[in-house]
């Protein structure tokens, strides 16, 4: 049974056995996450994997299991102490910056001047945990990478009037050269993440060293050259080939 809709799979899950396969997107509502674990249990097979879904999903999952890409002292607070716990790590930082698990568009970015500042605000009881903390990386370059198959490309997003590059926040695009160098960080990030195609936000500082700020399956295009339809096509040649190399 090959399943494509995540309405199909509502119907079918306690049907599913042993090789039958969901492809696509698979939208786990809050508190169906459990499902994963059984579907690995009765060997179904879901593409893209469900690690590389569940990464893409979650900022926090991303900080755990990607954070060797990431910018040294990224970690992820799961409560008071964890805040506590870092503070000789930053105290060569001036700046950090935390980010919200599940929010995109920059909706759930911050900066604060201190560690201090935001454990102060968390102490309050008025920051939900858990949370990505990193240090802010001044004057880096936030560059967008596409990857799907053989086809690549990159582009720049600046703010002059914000921190947050976002589009969806005002900030501006512009292509620029995907380097052997940029690309090959990416494939990496995207091999120990287990992903088939990519969309990923990279940090550059001013000598030229990669950081992961954030990958996902999915995500605003548009500042590429490709765009929403076009991407959306090669994910369904992807999604197809590999349904038919099941049947080889």
């Amino acid at each position: 049974m090959i399943i494509h809709r995540i309405s199909e799979f509502r119907k079918y899950f306690h049907q599913l056995s042993k090789g039958d396969v969901f492809v696509g997107n698979l939208v786990l509502r809050p508190g169906e996450e459990f499902k994963a674990i059984d579907l690995i249990n009765r060997g179904v097979i879901v593409f893209p994997s469900l690690q590389s879904q569940f990464l893409s999903r979650s900022k926090i999952f991303q900080a755990e299991i990607l954070g060797t890409f990431m910018l040294k002292d990224t970690f992820v607070a799961y409560k008071n102490k964890d805040l506590i716990m870092h503070m000789p790590d930053y105290a060569k930082h001036d700046q950090v910056v935390c980010k919200r698990d599940r929010k995109h568009l920059g909706l759930g970015l911050s900066k604060w001047k201190s560690l201090e500042d935001l454990q102060s605000l968390s102490a309050m009881d008025l920051l939900p945990y858990p949370f990505v903390v990193q240090p802010y990386l001044r004057d880096a370059r936030d560059i967008r990478v596409l990857i799907i198959e053989k086809y690549c490309e990159a582009y720049e997003k600046t703010n002059p009037f914000s921190f947050r590059k976002n589009l969806a926040c005002g900030g501006k695009s512009r292509r620029v050269d995907l380097n052997p160098v940029l690309e090959d960080f990416c494939r990496r990030v995207m091999r120990r993440g287990d992903f088939p195609y990519a969309i990923l936000d990279v940090l550059v500082d001013k000598a030229e060293n990669y950081y992961l700020s954030e990958i996902s399956l999915s995500g605003g295009l548009t500042g590429s050259k490709i765009g929403h339809k076009e991407f959306f096509n090669l994910k369904k040649h992807v999604n197809d080939s590999f349904c038919k190399n099941l049947a080889i």
